[in-house]
């Protein structure tokens, strides 16, 4: 039913633009087109069009009533996205006419696409394996530059091509086993264990290699959840405002004037951030003020980083006390802002403080700052590059973990690796090395989609955008 179908979808963004795309794609896909695309001397062509060239004509309706200008592609099996005889059609980027184009091919013979209809296809008929099929999703949802990077590498097939080489391997020690266990006389287990062991030590260290980039990769994909804290009055939501580019938050010279949480997402120079701004922490009978204060710690618990901003102008107090309390062994970065206006809480003072409440923490950046003149930005957003990323990663070759369900099945492959790792220390006999052995090569094959179930590959393709 499904490889029967023909299917199309407005592929481009259903917004007003230069230019909108249609696609059909399926066994009568040509046809399809053939039937509703015309020459400028009124001829169909598409059936005996060359595939990939463009042609320049026009769309018709049943009745033979020109639609719009167009410019139409004939993409023949198999060198098509979908694997399928493929057409495009690229019209004016009017909603209105987008729409009566797909209309008319769905008239036509084709019928609308599901979200992810496309991809799916292509996943299907072996275009594409899973990882590359869900790196399509990743590449149109990035939202900064490191998580573009991420999502071309495997949209590209660098994370498909390490988990087919491990598979390979693993594969290879399984048929060597049961290979020498149903011939004993021809191929001999002498010395294999050890081999094995070595063999084992270095899927475990690769695929542990994989595992450690999950955290990075978490942060690349959603940004870094920021959480702003201090007391009343320090310029919090004035850093805000500044890291944002327009006026966000409201900055006034009364203390408590932000009561509840602001979250922004920002693209800092390529790196992604979901801002929180809090409300100032401090001792108060304001009921108000003090679920303010409440959530302001909710947020620092579940931060990749706390910014600590606190006026450098005025003394220390108990308030920065209890500020400090919820970095813990966060990664945090603290800004002694206001230095335009005089300082009364040097960097070693600050140091000295830090020292007394947090003992353990010696690697809190500190960068003295004044919003009011931008002093100090440049510095911060150095700091967060180096402490999150070591500085680029685009341009380097390090494959990051950016989704869930790759994590886990990399857990997963891990243990089973472990559990062949402890029979092989334990003297278990070889038989036993298969089954563990196999579980990893399963695991790792849900990445890639050989071993995924049609319930798995549905929920991934349901959350595609349509025409994709």
């Amino acid at each position: 039913m499904f490889v029967k179908n023909t299917i199309a979808a407005i592929a481009t963004g259903l917004t007003d633009s230069g230019i909108g795309i249609i696609r059909i794609s399926g066994p009568d896909a040509v046809n399809v087109g053939d039937r509703l695309f015309r020459t400028p001397s009124g001829r169909s062509v598409l059936k005996t069009a060359e595939s990939h060239m463009m042609l320049y004509g026009t769309v018709v309706d049943e009745e033979g009533t020109v639609v719009d200008e167009v410019m139409a592609v004939v993409m023949r099996a198999p060198r098509s996205f979908t694997g399928e005889d493929t057409v495009e059609i690229q019209c004016h980027g009017g909603v209105l006419v987008m729409r009566k184009i797909l209309q008319v091919s769905l008239r036509c013979g084709a019928r609308l696409a599901e979200p992810g209809e496309f991809t799916k296809r292509a996943f299907l008929n072996g275009k594409i394996d899973l990882a590359r099929a869900e790196a399509v999703m990743d590449v149109i949802q990035s939202q900064n530059e490191y998580a573009l990077s991420a999502s071309v590498k495997q949209l590209r097939g660098k994370l498909s091509e390490v988990i087919k080489k491990l598979r390979e391997e693993i594969l290879y020690e399984i048929a060597f086993i049961e290979a020498a266990l149903d011939d004993p006389e021809h191929i001999s287990l002498e010395g294999y264990r050890e081999r094995l062991y070595e063999k084992i030590n270095d899927l475990l260290n690769r695929t542990e290699s994989l595992l450690k980039t999950a955290g990075k990769g978490k942060i690349v994909r959603e940004g870094i959840t920021t959480v702003i804290l201090g007391k009343p009055n320090v310029g919090k939501s004035s850093l805000l405002n500044l890291l944002v580019g327009e006026e966000k938050a409201i900055v006034t010279d009364i203390p408590g004037t932000t009561r509840d949480v602001l979250e922004e997402y920002i693209d800092l120079h390529g790196i992604g951030f979901h801002v929180i701004d809090t409300a100032g922490i401090r001792d108060t009978e304001d009921k108000v003020e003090k679920i303010g204060v409440m959530k302001a710690g909710e947020y620092a618990k579940e931060a990749d980083l706390i910014i600590y901003v606190t006026d450098s102008s005025v003394e220390l107090d108990e308030n920065d006390r209890k500020i400090l309390s919820f970095i813990e062994k966060k990664h945090a970065i603290v800004l002694l802002n206001k230095s335009d206006l005089g300082t009364k809480v040097s960097e070693e003072e600050f140091r000295n403080f830090l020292r007394d409440v947090l003992p353990e923490r010696k690697d809190i950046p500190i960068i003295r700052t004044s919003f009011t003149e931008e002093q100090g930005l440049e510095a911060f957003e150095e700091t967060v590059r180096e402490m999150f990323f070591q500085g680029e990663i685009s341009g380097n070759n390090e494959i990051l973990i950016t989704n869930m369900r790759h994590r886990e099945a990399l857990q997963n492959a891990f243990e089973s690796l472990c559990l062949v790792k402890k029979s092989i220390e334990d003297g278990m006999e070889e038989d036993f090395y298969s089954i563990d052995l196999m579980g990893a090569y399963t695991e790792f094959g849900k990445i890639i989609g050989e071993e995924v179930g049609d319930d798995v590959v549905e929920e991934i393709f349901s959350k595609f955008c349509m025409g994709k």
